[in-house]
């Protein structure tokens, strides 16, 4: 792992780059298509009055190479807070070079400090590399349970 690598909170002039590696992200997931938002509304959802979302951006010295978007969750279970890690991105040349492991470890630092009891998020089934990653990292598969989601007209169906 190079000295020059950095993890860094995003501050409100990061949006540009940061819907960059977004579309980067979903590009190498081959949902490229699904990439809908625009730079206002990203700067809203992170920066506003109500930030949805946090991220922490890895620099190899002055270049960016990766991102992190990170939120709280509850566990009613638990009750104590947790952390969703939505995204963990670095770009595929820099791969292999423990930028990863920053900003993953930057967020699980970030969620012991808030007193989180966990810290969750999805992978792919066919990112093995990733799947590869995380396990080494000491993260368990939660086969037991099955992500759902809606989305579009069924989500305002729902809401009916």
């Amino acid at each position: 792992m190079s000295a020059r690598i950095s993890v860094r909170p995003a501050v409100p002039a990061d949006v540009p780059l940061i819907l960059r590696m977004i579309r980067a992200l979903a590009d190498y997931e081959r949902l490229g298509d699904q990439v809908v938002g625009t730079e206002d509304r990203l700067g809203e959802l992170l920066f506003g009055a109500h930030p949805a979302a946090e991220v922490v951006l890895a620099y190899d010295d002055e270049e960016p190479v990766g991102f992190a978007v990170f939120f709280q969750t509850f566990s009613t279970f638990l009750v104590r807070p947790g952390m969703y890690l939505e995204d963990l991105f670095v770009v595929p040349d820099r791969r292999g070079r423990g930028i990863g492991r920053r900003l993953f470890s930057h967020v699980a630092r970030m969620a012991v400090e808030r007193q989180c009891g966990r810290m969750e998020w999805s992978v792919l089934d066919w990112n093995a590399p990733a799947i590869g990653f995380y396990k080494k990292m000491g993260a368990q598969p939660m086969d037991e349970w099955t992500v759902f989601r809606l989305t579009g007209g069924a989500l305002e169906n729902a809401g009916r």
